[in-house]
């Protein structure tokens, strides 16, 4: 008689084990599922973006050595017209301007250092972003060691120069023209990049 009450509390001991496990690997499924579903829909919203992994807002910090425009075009405080693309809904924005400095510019190609596919002619690196640059301008094809955090797994990698034009920088606050969060002091807009508000 014993002996069977004992068969009958291990086995239902045994059964309610087994219930609480699969339930437990079933919970575990739906979040990975709602994880899969996540990472899905920042993978969707990144498409059609030139520099998906780009850091739109920055600090406002500018390199040491860079020299402040003495005469820009486009004064601080007022607004201009941004005509570039560097990511999506900053082409056609309204921009303010918040700084404007006379350097070299670059356009670059890099490995990131956090892996992944090669980025080809990012759009821009000043002469400061660089370690240990030397004279500005330098040529195309000079390979240098990048000091600028504007996308993830930049900071650090070698590039390669593909262009560089001596101009007037910005930096610029604006609110993209496909809606979302205000962009504040976004790291680099060239002159050739604005227009005047009409």
């Amino acid at each position: 008689m014993w002996n069977k009450k004992l068969k009958k509390s291990v086995l239902g001991i045994s059964f309610a084990s087994f219930l609480l496990v699969l339930g437990a690997c079933g919970n575990t499924d739906d979040e990975n599922m709602g994880n899969t579903e996540n990472t899905e829909t920042m993978d969707e919203n990144m498409e059609g973006m030139d520099h998906g992994n780009m850091d739109m807002s920055t600090s406002g910090e500018v390199p040491e050595g860079l020299k402040t425009a003495e005469s820009p075009t486009y004064e601080v405080g007022t607004s201009a017209m941004i005509n570039a693309d560097h990511m999506e809904g900053m082409n056609g924005a309204e921009a303010r301007i918040v700084g404007a400095y006379d350097t070299t510019v670059y356009t670059v190609s890099y490995t990131p250092t956090t892996g992944g596919e090669r980025v080809e002619d990012h759009k821009w690196v000043i002469h400061e972003e660089l370690q240990d640059a030397g004279e500005a301008p330098l040529e195309s094809g000079t390979e240098v060691t990048v000091n600028a955090d504007h996308m993830e797994g930049m900071e650090g990698a070698t590039a390669e120069i593909d262009s560089a034009e001596e101009t007037t920088i910005y930096m610029v606050d604006y609110t993209p023209t496909t809606g979302g969060e205000k962009v504040i002091n976004h790291q680099w807009v060239t002159e050739s990049e604005l227009s005047p508000v009409q």
